[in-house]
């Protein structure tokens, strides 16, 4: 197994947690409330709670898939995992760039991002993030609790 030189998780922000947490709710209180006030039921309201119970699963799946990023760099490669499927691995070496960047003002939003550039981002929150370019030119971001350190690892084993 390689020597891990860099570990983060970089769980999602706050506000993606509020959200998820806030729809749940509204899904969970409206649905309780057909069976509570409801005077009837009809097969309509009960085939509107087994809807909203099935997206409220779905969002719940989601959410634990994507609830955060996992970040290592070892001695040759960076990799940043973002739930079961995303993951993006680069050689250090075919690295040709790294720098601190907002995520904000390019992806407009957190998750799986494409830029307008051609450009993918991981993000979890509107906070920091590293920015890193492929010596191809793709550009690749993702949200880091320590941008500043990832860059000084990765620009200490590259010679730009």
């Amino acid at each position: 197994m390689d020597n891990i030189e860099y570990s983060e998780w970089v769980p999602a922000g706050a506000l993606v947690k509020g959200l998820f947490a806030m729809v749940s709710l509204i899904i969970i209180v409206v649905t309780f409330s057909v069976f509570f006030f409801s005077e009837e039921l009809w097969v309509e309201d009960i085939l509107g709670v087994f809807v909203s119970w099935g997206v409220l699963a779905i969002l719940l799946l989601v959410f634990w898939n994507y609830r955060g990023l996992n970040i290592k760099i070892n001695n040759e490669s960076l990799t940043v995992q973002f739930g079961r499927f995303d993951k993006k691995s680069f050689l250090l070496k075919d690295i040709s760039s790294c720098k601190k960047t907002k995520s904000f003002g390019r992806y407009l939003g957190v998750g799986v991002r494409a830029g307008l550039d051609g450009s993918i981002a991981y993000t979890t929150s509107f906070a920091s993030a590293v920015e890193v370019t492929h010596k191809d030119g793709r550009v690749f971001v993702f949200s880091s609790k320590n941008p500043e350190r990832i860059c000084q690892i990765i620009n200490r084993k590259n010679t730009f």
